[in-house]
This record gives structure tokens, sequence and C-alpha cells, in this order.
């Protein structure tokens, strides 16, 4: 995980092995001002990684501050739409 400016970005495996550790630096991160997260270099995924960001999303809501999901991995849009929940995922620009 690296910060640029407002960006955070995610690399790696993001997995039911690793999520609690990547959850709670996030957090952190949602509270410290980050308002994008890139999902580039995420290199293997699995369902906790949709409930992750939809934590970390909550967490921005309760501040009243926009939070975006870039480079969404094919993996994670499947999952997404497979629980109906794509919407969820703002995309950076997107009104919501």
């Amino acid at each position: 995980m690296q910060r640029d400016g407002t960006t955070l970005k995610l690399s790696g495996p993001v997995t039911l092995a690793n999520v609690a550790q990547v959850l709670q630096e996030g957090l952190q991160q949602v509270r410290d001002g980050a308002r994008t997260i890139d999902l580039a270099e995420v290199t293997e995924l699995d369902s906790s990684l949709l409930a992750m960001l939809l934590a970390w999303l909550r967490e921005a809501k309760q501040r009243n501050a926009e939070l975006a999901f870039a480079n969404l991995p094919q993996g994670l849009e499947t999952i997404a739409q497979l629980y109906g929940v794509e919407r969820l995922l703002p995309a950076p620009g997107a009104r919501h």
C-alpha cells in the first residue's frame, strides 16, 4: 500500500489471509484523507476485498468524504455483480 497525494495504491494480494491488516491500514488512510483507491496492482483477490472496500466506503461516508475506486480488477467486478453491489463502488469522477 502506497500513498500518492489523495490516492492510495494497493498492490499484491488482498485475500482472507491478509485482509484484516490491509483493512486497518486502509481505514487509517481514509481517515487521513485518501480519496481514491487504485487497485491496478492487486495480484490476487477474493470476496474479502469487496467487503474491505465497502468498509472503507462506510468510513468515508461517516466522515462526509467522497471515496472512489480506480482500476477495479475484473474478478472484483464479477464478485460485486454476483452480490448485486457493483453500483456501490464509485469510479473516480462519479457523482453519488
